[in-house]
């Protein structure tokens, strides 16, 4: 006799593939509309399955895994990022979690360069020029950006997807630094070319561009605060591909207006979908609406990683992905 199928939510829509594998595996309840669940919902949803799939719009808090039904053993977690989730909370009720990382670090890095670009070359101030028909045509000393080729890059997390970010910013003529909490293997560094910072103070009085890489931790909440924008040359450039609770967004905002620094390419931001409007205003920003991640083949393997995880939940293993609270 066939055990009977795990019971599994999904909190958004997926990619169709994954939708109809899941639906093949298990007895799936999928979202209709592509909006997060509310919380009433998500409640529901916790007491009533064997695994629930959220993504990093629920968030799943202490008071929320409160009302989870004995039932719930496993948060198969679609993306990379787990700070939405009481990962401690969950292992102390016996509710195991699980993410997908490592399918998201080349489309990231890829996004990371390209904002390097757009803020340095002034990218989508001449795309603007161009849709509201005010181009006049070329002139010497009009749409001035700054070459990258030579500059210093430093990297803030130089992980999976700082990896990625160096090896395309040294074939565009870029040098490397980084701060990590721990210093890499010389093989690594040599590998990158890539320098070491112990001090972040002072790696970052010394670069041009800043690209953001670390997670999002009690210990790196404002990391890049007031004091640390103000070490930073008025030349320099911020790009934030990971998680806008890194940056105090309003010292930012303060710097960028008050001509402290060159620009910003942000893909994150400190309050999600409520951005700060004055940075809306800025020219020298370029404001994404979080879509570093947001390729086709990502969001398809992300739902691989997470069929995977549940599939081998089902079969009695440790899914590949589990989320050990103590080395977050």
């Amino acid at each position: 006799m066939s055990k009977p199928r795990l019971s599994v939510v999904v909190t958004r829509r997926l990619p169709d593939v994954v939708e109809t594998r899941m639906a093949e595996l298990f007895d799936v309840r999928l979202r209709e509309a592509d909006t997060p669940m509310d919380r009433d919902a998500l409640a529901h949803a916790m007491r009533t399955a064997d695994v629930l799939v959220p993504t990093i719009t629920d968030r799943i808090d202490a008071a929320l895994l409160a009302q989870a039904g004995p039932r719930l053993k496993l948060i198969a977690s679609y993306g990379a990022g787990v700070d939405h989730i009481d990962v401690e909370t969950a292992r102390r009720r016996g509710i195991l979690v699980a993410n997908t990382p490592g399918v998201l670090t080349e489309d990231t890095a890829d996004m990371a360069l390209g904002l390097i670009l757009a803020v340095t070359r002034r990218i989508p101030e001449g795309l603007a020029a161009m849709q509201s028909g005010s181009w006049s045509g070329w002139a010497p000393m009009t749409n001035l950006g700054r070459r990258i080729g030579g500059k210093r890059l430093g990297i803030l997390g130089l992980g999976r997807i700082g990896r990625a970010v160096a090896r395309r910013a040294r074939v565009f003529g870029m040098q490397i630094h980084y701060h990590n909490r721990r210093r890499l293997r010389p093989e690594v560094e040599a590998e990158l070319e890539a320098t070491w910072w112990e001090s972040l103070d002072q790696m970052l009085a010394r670069v041009d561009v800043l690209s953001i890489n670390c997670p999002h931790t009690p210990a790196t909440f404002h990391l890049i605060n007031a004091r640390r924008l103000k070490l930073m040359k008025p030349s320099a450039v911020i790009v934030n591909t990971s998680r806008g609770e890194v940056v105090d967004e309003n010292a930012l905002t303060r710097a960028l207006r008050g001509g402290d620094l060159a620009g910003a390419g942000l893909d994150v931001f400190e309050r999600g979908a409520d951005v700060n409007p004055r940075l809306r205003d800025l020219p020298n920003v370029v404001l994404l609406p979080h879509m570093g991640s947001a390729t086709l083949e990502g969001r398809i393997e992300m739902g691989e990683r997470v069929l995977v995880n549940i599939k081998t939940f089902a079969d009695g293993h440790r899914p590949p992905d589990l989320v050990v609270p103590g080395v977050l």
